[in-house]
């Protein structure tokens, strides 16, 4: 049986998951707003990702017979400086979002709840894809300076990305 801490904290996960899904449609929002659709796609497919990872949370607390609830979110922030920009803070949240996976990791291992533990495992070789994937196209972004080719063959491949869920 989870504890109630531990409940929480995962109903708490599934707020941040969600958000994180409404930045990255208002990062994608301002990539459109650019006329670069390719980013655009990025941060939309990143967004189906986050609903995802909120779902497999909001599954799993149903699993171990817990109560799924729904808080209300914070409005993202929907100006950016540059794609640049973007990225970058998209990478600090992921960052963020690492932190708090390491955090129910913590509380699950002090609690010894290895259900919980295997589920947050999974999450955590997530976070290092999800910053990975940030940080790599932060730096290309930072080689591009500004060379429009560059950027606009970086927004092309971009807009091949596609979601697919991976396999449960």
């Amino acid at each position: 049986m989870i504890s109630e801490k531990l409940m929480k904290e995962l109903n708490e996960q599934i707020k941040y998951e969600f958000f994180s899904a409404n930045l990255y449609l208002a990062m994608a929002a301002y990539c459109a707003s650019e006329d670069l659709d390719g980013f655009s796609n990025f941060f939309k497919v990143q967004a189906e990702e986050e609903r995802f990872h909120a779902m497999k949370f909001f599954n799993y607390i149903n699993e171990m017979g817990g109560r799924v609830t729904i808080p209300a979110f914070d409005e993202p922030q929907n100006e950016y400086a540059s794609v640049l920009d973007a990225f970058k803070q998209g990478l600090e949240h992921e960052k963020f979002v690492t932190a708090r996976i390491y955090k129910l990791t913590d509380l699950a291992m002090e609690e010894r709840e290895h259900a919980t533990i295997s589920l947050l495992k999974w999450f955590i070789d997530e976070q290092v894809e999800e910053e990975s994937n940030f940080s790599g196209i932060v730096k290309k972004l930072e080689r591009i300076s500004e060379n429009s080719n560059a950027l606009y063959m970086l927004d092309a491949e971009l807009g091949q990305r596609v979601f697919v869920p991976p396999a449960q």
